[in-house]
């Protein structure tokens, strides 16, 4: 069967920011939302509303934005929605987790962090390893390619290994580790894994059970949805683990995680969100099934633009990039010769394109790079960029 092309049009035609003209490079820190994303929020919080339960109708409105939220990120993730935990943030519920987490380990308990990693997938664990005596062991990644081989995870487990923490895609460099092989190394020596998915889930079809990831994170602002974290993880682990949280609080899973009155009007743009995602392509069957051919779909769109992308910064030979993984997300960290990356990022918005300079919260990453503190200018496509954006920036850098 032919897999269906992706069109980019439609969805632009249903984000009423872009109708400014902009050529938006800055979606890895968050996507320009849908129009009918909006919607669903607005009506949402002017619809009647309560805290949820099942009695009066504006209970169990409420009630039901949480549960079809669970059951469409379940759907995107290939998860249980019973173990779907909204939060504030992936941020957020990492640094729940790993307080959780770390009541159980003692010195002598080791816990694995990347040098590629956004910092929300390494200060969470460094902190807490850190107040149980546990020790921190760091993996690198090869700085002029720009690859973590697998190994250099997997060779770090050892039997007093307690955690994994791993990125699913590099939100500075695109890199895509081999999560299957580094998730299955942990689970032999029995420890627990950590994906950070928050860049990995805007880009391509996703399936927690066959990453093997104990636990997945992921933020729907990053794929066209509203700013919340979400977590995945099997339902019985999280009945294993026992956060801090308020004595009438629930102990249910997985609300036992989630602090406070959750934002209901949110979470019904996370569905709405998952909704345009698996409507990107013309496809039939549940909605999983059209999400994993939408997905595939827009990666394949997204890799030949990003070929394009790439081709044109190679031939500017004042430009380094800083990637050369064979599996990548399309990101692209790159720097001009003789230029301040904030100054590339201010022209190329005089030009009418948004690409910002930064480390991007990639600390580790960017000072592996030798890029220090600084970082350079990253250039994300997303479900709405085209080929003429593409060449607008590459025309606004050859001006500079």
């Amino acid at each position: 069967m032919t897999a269906t092309a992706y069109d980019p049009h439609p969805l632009r035609e249903a984000v009423g920011s872009l109708s400014s003209g902009t050529a938006h490079f800055d979606g890895p820190g968050g996507t320009q939302t849908p129009d009918v994303v909006a919607e669903a929020i607005a009506a949402a919080l002017v619809g009647p509303l309560s805290n949820r339960g099942r009695g009066t109708a504006a209970e169990i409105r409420a009630d039901e934005y949480v549960r079809q939220a669970r059951t469409a990120m379940a759907d995107l993730l290939g998860a249980d929605p019973g173990g779907i935990v909204f939060a504030r943030s992936m941020t957020q519920v990492t640094f729940d987790i790993a307080r959780t987490l770390a009541g159980d380990w003692a010195p002598g308990d080791e816990v694995i962090v990347t040098r590629l990693d956004h910092d929300a997938n390494v200060r969470p664990w460094v902190i807490a390893a850190e107040r149980a005596g546990a020790t921190i062991r760091w993996a690198a990644f090869d700085p002029d390619t720009g690859e973590l081989p697998a190994t250099a995870v997997t060779d770090l487990v050892t039997a007093n290994t307690r955690l994994v923490a791993v990125t699913g895609a590099s939100n500075l460099i695109g890199t895509r580790p081999d999560i299957p092989a580094i998730t299955a190394a942990a689970r032999t020596a029995g420890a627990l894994s950590y994906v950070d998915g928050v860049h990995l889930t805007a880009h391509a079809p996703v399936d927690v059970r066959r990453l093997g990831a104990d636990f997945y994170a992921c933020s729907p602002y990053k794929f066209l949805g509203p700013h919340l974290g979400v977590l995945a993880a099997d339902p019985e682990l999280l009945s294993r683990l026992h956060p801090d949280k308020l004595l009438p609080a629930t102990e249910a899973v997985p609300e036992r995680f989630e602090l406070g009155t959750l934002p209901y009007e949110l979470l019904a743009g996370v569905t709405a969100a998952v909704d345009v995602l698996a409507g990107l392509v013309p496809s039939e069957g549940d909605r999983r099934q059209r999400i994993l051919a939408s997905m595939s779909a827009l990666q394949d769109y997204e890799d030949a633009l990003s070929a394009r992308l790439r081709a044109g910064l190679d031939a500017d030979d004042r430009i380094t990039v800083y990637s050369d993984a064979p599996h990548r997300t399309p990101t692209h960290l790159f720097t001009v010769a003789g230029y301040d990356s904030t100054a590339v990022s201010a022209h190329l918005a005089d030009h009418g394109v948004d690409a910002p300079a930064s480390n991007f919260y990639a600390l580790e990453c960017s000072r592996h790079l030798g890029l220090g503190d600084v970082g350079g200018v990253r250039a994300g496509l997303a479900p709405y960029s085209t080929e003429a954006d593409v060449d607008r920036l590459l025309a606004a850098l050859a001006s500079l």
